[in-house]
């Protein structure tokens, strides 16, 4: 890691990145870790005979270079193209089609890539997910580890609270690291245990994306060491702080090098004096970004609030999700029980609809998603804790079928739609038992909702 600046030592008398210096014991008779596994260890590929199947040569592939992509300067904005990246990252930022940085990641960026710890303020959808994975890659490819590595040893760690947004964050990273060479591993409770170590185990990995419960799993049995981790991420820290796993996440991270000896990167939405003390705790000397909630994409979104009964929020949500406008909506509800009726209901009335809350086996929720990823199913009914890792471009309308009791699960909720440039509606039901929180979400939007009666049409 580039820590010079920083005075942590990363670099000797000469300028060239340090690394450690290779392991003394063996393979065999070291204290934690395996081995790689050396070559032709695999008996994938042979036949029955034992002899190797003969493969047809791949096509040469045409080389690339930035001139192959091509962005304009332009006022006020920053190119990736400025920042000095690797060219193997360069060309997976070209193949996603990125051209000018989001504002956390110009005023980010610049700090994080010379080895600064960073605080960024930032809700779901400003872009900070690229900003830390831009900042873990280049750093792993311009500081090559130098002599025997171990498996189950990673140089770099993003901790998330919840299996959606850790699978979200892994598939994001996997497109980024496309042409890196870089390994990415993905560990989260609710799947099988042997299966993610087996892929651990497969080859030495240079980032896990991981919840903190099943970290922890992986920790207690000596299948995965965290004392080589070089940046360490806590992604959604306050969310963390919410759902009680602040204990685990201390334990994690005295896991890793000290401080000083790391790059850590912490991301909340919110800044309240508990993240505060954490990230006293955590970082050393860091920089803070703060991206207000009003830079979110809520511009691209129209929000609506419909003043209703509870009487009527179900039939009115029924006539909503049935409008041909509707082509892809997610409708959130507070608790799991709601969650879990609506699913019912919307079923049983002939909408095609899946479901997401915690209680929810892994393997389903991730199929779920996939399913209203490709449009087989039009409407998904999700908890906020499940929603926070739902990224799905061409999102038609969210439904708020309850009201949040925080105001920042609004605005991750409305993120939803209006992404990637297209623009989305958001309706949120209003009625006698919750319209109270509604003068909080303006104060946080800094923004007056307009609230109307819904059209006769919607309540037939």
């Amino acid at each position: 890691m580039i820590k010079s600046l920083l005075g942590r030592g990363s670099k000797n008398a000469d300028g060239a990145a340090a690394t450690p210096p290779p392991p003394e014991a063996s393979a065999s008779d070291s204290t934690h870790g395996k081995p790689p596994r050396g070559p032709g260890h695999s008996d994938r590929g042979q036949g029955k005979s034992g002899k190797q199947r003969a493969r047809r040569s791949p096509a040469p592939e045409k080389p690339w270079s930035l001139d192959d992509f091509q962005v304009a300067p332009e006022e006020g904005k920053t190119r990736f193209h400025d920042l000095g990246l690797r060219e193997e990252l360069m060309r997976g930022i070209a193949g996603l089609g990125f051209s000018y940085c989001s504002p956390i990641q110009a005023a980010i960026l610049p700090h994080t890539l010379q080895g600064h710890d960073a605080i960024g303020k930032a809700q779901t959808g400003t872009g900070k997910t690229a900003a830390f994975l831009i900042t873990v890659f280049n750093d792993l490819l311009c500081h090559p580890q130098e002599g025997e590595r171990f498996l189950g040893e990673p140089r770099a760690l993003v901790i998330a609270p919840t299996r959606e947004l850790v699978m979200q964050i892994a598939a994001d990273a996997e497109d980024l690291a496309r042409f890196t060479g870089l390994k990415v591993v993905t560990l989260i409770g609710g799947m099988d245990y042997q299966k993610q170590l087996n892929r651990l185990n497969s080859d030495v990995v240079d980032l896990v994306v991981a919840t903190p419960g099943r970290l922890i799993d992986f920790m207690q049995r000596r299948d995965l060491f965290l004392d080589r981790v070089e940046t360490l991420v806590l992604d959604e820290a306050d969310r963390m702080l919410d759902m009680g796993f602040i204990p685990q996440v201390k334990r994690i991270v005295r896991a890793t090098p000290p401080k000083q000896n790391r790059q850590t990167l912490l991301f909340s939405a919110t800044f309240t004096q508990d993240i505060i003390n954490l990230s006293e705790q955590w970082t050393w000397e860091p920089i803070t970004i703060e991206i207000e909630p009003d830079h979110v994409a809520t511009d691209s979104v129209d929000q609506k609030v419909y003043l209703v009964s509870s009487e009527q929020r179900y039939r009115l949500l029924v006539n909503l999700v049935r409008s041909p406008e509707a082509t892809s909506v997610i409708v959130f509800a507070n608790r799991r029980d709601q969650v879990r009726r609506l699913h019912e209901r919307l079923r049983k009335a002939g909408v095609s609809c899946g479901i997401l809350s915690g209680e929810i086996p892994q393997a389903k929720r991730t199929s779920t998603l996939a399913q209203f990823k490709k449009g087989d199913i039009k409407v998904l009914v999700a908890t906020d804790v499940a929603g926070r890792g739902i990224h799905v471009d061409g999102v038609s309308h969210v439904v708020n079928y309850n009201l949040p009791e925080d105001p920042d699960d609004y605005v991750h909720r409305i993120g939803r739609t209006g992404r990637a440039g297209a623009t989305g509606v958001s309706i949120s039901f209003a009625s006698e038992d919750d319209a109270f929180l509604l003068p909080d979400i303006e104060a946080l939007l800094g923004e007056r909702l307009e609230c109307t009666h819904p059209p006769e049409s919607l309540l037939a």
